[in-house]
């Protein structure tokens, strides 16, 4: 079995080396007749731009992505400081009929997403023209290695349990550097990703032909990311059907949270806009959807007649009324562990990791303070926008709606969600997202804490202080302080997951819904080592 993981490994390993050896290969120009056609297409009124970027990318030379990125970012820059300089100048000479022309030569967006589109269509070489073939020296590869190699873990396990024999002497489980490897690679992937989509065209090649069988058009850089996304979760599913095939609650927990992503976050958007409809996530709840209220994203909806103004309807109806609902009834597990693609993501490809959350005090209360400062901006940035929407105005309060948007997708959206938040599984625990950043958990903690009927409730007398419930919480429970005295765990941050009572082999622990009387508070229990609880649930 042994030399069956150590195969698997290798053809995992070739796969990964193969993906991202391709980023490399490739040539990239255009003709005169190719740069007309996307300049026109584009609407670019500016002669500057055209100039720039005949003199960058109009040639016959083989140029490789990054050295056409940079032609093609500088071809940008130099447009724009064109115009800029212009403005100025008429701006100091009071010219304001010629300062405003100038504005519609400019050039918006980002330099990597011009980059972008232009390399779509410059590209040459092996891997666009056998993008079949590159699929399974890939993805295929990929696949099939980490299968190999995580199957002999579990098929030979025996009896019924959950066996995590080992996991603190692995260097890919312990925060050894084969860990610290894993997230250099997972932050470098979320970067490229996010800020240099240019780079990736060649994997958008490679999914073309399945991206044009569902939406009819070529793959995008999040094309790629959403089936890399799925492809991940199916492969690491099947790891956790056979680590946890006794257990029927995280047989069916984590078959709900494929079925979410696949269907609802991956194949109904890319079907919805094969028909001409705004492609959405039905699944996707404000704030974690925290663009929802963005005024292209309304314009868009109230452009799209019927479906938009449905799609519009549903997503408030879904966060003010069903989110709670749900809550109150089954708590948030309902949502971050059955329906979430983050939550469905750090249950499957992070499971390995679950270990690393920091259990400290110390970290229970920043958690606290920044969950819910993530909230509070997302509230902040809704109501700006929501308000320039309305009112045409660029500001309230002397706050800039485009520069709150910016600022919130760039450090939470991006940043936290994204290189943070998936990055540093390896090191600090498969949930620091859900548990530190996303403000639709902070918005469901709040009412799972103070109005719902979930709660893990507790045998005192059966603990044996073995400790597995608290080491394997991913949310940074310390629950042995709980079960140790008995006490029903009431916290805003379980996501109910049940590996603490999966793992406790005194049926300890039970995820139950029942009544809210008898509520405390946590704190009380964690910190009251001399306290009279009876006289804390009187006080109640």
């Amino acid at each position: 079995m042994k030399a069956i993981k150590q195969i698997g490994l290798i053809i995992f390993l070739i796969g990964l080396s193969i993906f991202t050896g391709t980023l490399f290969t490739g040539s990239f120009n255009l003709t005169s007749a190719e740069l007309d056609t996307f300049v026109s297409e584009k609407g670019y009124k500016s002669e500057v731009i055209k100039d720039e970027l005949a003199k960058a990318v109009v040639t016959e030379e083989s140029l490789s992505i990054f050295e056409f990125s940079s032609r093609v970012r500088n071809a940008y820059q130099a447009s724009n400081d064109h115009y800029d300089a212009l403005i100025a100048k008429y701006d100091a000479e009071k010219n304001w009929d010629e300062k405003g022309k100038q504005y519609q030569y400019k050039i918006y967006g980002k330099p990597h997403t011009l980059s972008y589109e232009l390399a779509k269509k410059a590209g040459n070489g092996y891997v666009r023209e056998n993008s079949g073939t590159i699929w399974w020296l890939t993805f295929g590869l990929g696949i099939l290695g980490a299968l190999l190699f995580i199957l002999p873990n579990y098929v030979l396990l025996g009896g019924p349990g959950i066996k995590n024999n080992g996991i603190y002497l692995e260097s890919s489980t312990n925060r050894g550097w084969i860990a610290w490897l894993v997230l250099v690679y997972l932050v470098a992937f979320y970067l490229v990703l996010y800020f240099m989509a240019d780079y990736v065209v060649n994997w958008t090649y490679i999914l073309d032909p399945i991206s044009t069988s569902l939406n009819g058009g070529e793959a995008s850089q999040w094309f790629v990311y959403g089936f890399l996304y799925c492809t991940i979760m199916v492969v690491m599913a099947t790891r956790m059907y056979i680590k946890y095939r006794h257990n029927k609650y995280q047989i069916i927990r984590t078959t709900s949270v494929l079925f979410f992503q696949i269907v609802f976050a991956f194949l109904i958007p890319e079907i919805m806009t094969s028909l001409n409809m705004p492609g959405y996530d039905f699944k996707n709840a404000f704030p974690l959807d925290y663009d929802f209220f963005f005024e292209w994203n309304l314009e868009s909806l109230s452009k799209s007649g019927s479906i938009g103004l449905f799609i519009l309807v549903w997503g408030i109806v879904l966060t003010l009324i069903i989110v709670p609902v749900m809550v109150y009834f089954f708590g948030k597990r309902w949502y971050c562990s059955w329906v979430c693609g983050c939550g469905g993501l750090a249950e499957t490809l992070g499971d390995p990791y679950r270990q690393h959350s920091d259990k400290s005090m110390k970290a229970w209360k920043l958690e606290r303070w920044l969950i819910h400062s993530v909230l509070l901006f997302s509230l902040v940035m809704t109501v700006v926008t929501l308000y320039a929407y309305f009112t045409g105005t660029d500001t309230l309060l002397g706050i800039k709606s485009q520069w709150i948007k910016d600022t919130y997708s760039f450090l939470i959206g991006a940043w936290f969600a994204g290189v943070i938040g998936t990055g540093f599984y390896p090191i600090f625990g498969n949930r620091v997202w859900c548990r530190f950043g996303c403000p639709l958990a902070a918005y469901l903690g709040l009412v799972q804490r103070f109005k719902s009927r979930f709660r893990i409730t507790t045998n005192g007398g059966q603990c044996i202080s073995c400790g597995n419930c608290s080491t394997y919480c991913e949310q940074g429970i310390d629950v042995r302080a709980y079960a140790q005295k008995g006490e029903n765990i009431i916290r805003s941050s379980c996501v109910g997951c049940g590996i603490c009572s999966a793992v406790c082999p005194r049926g300890v622990l039970k995820l139950e819904n029942g009544p809210e009387a008898g509520r405390i508070n946590p704190t009380d229990i964690l910190l009251g080592n001399d306290v009279n609880l009876m006289e804390l649930v009187n006080k109640k």
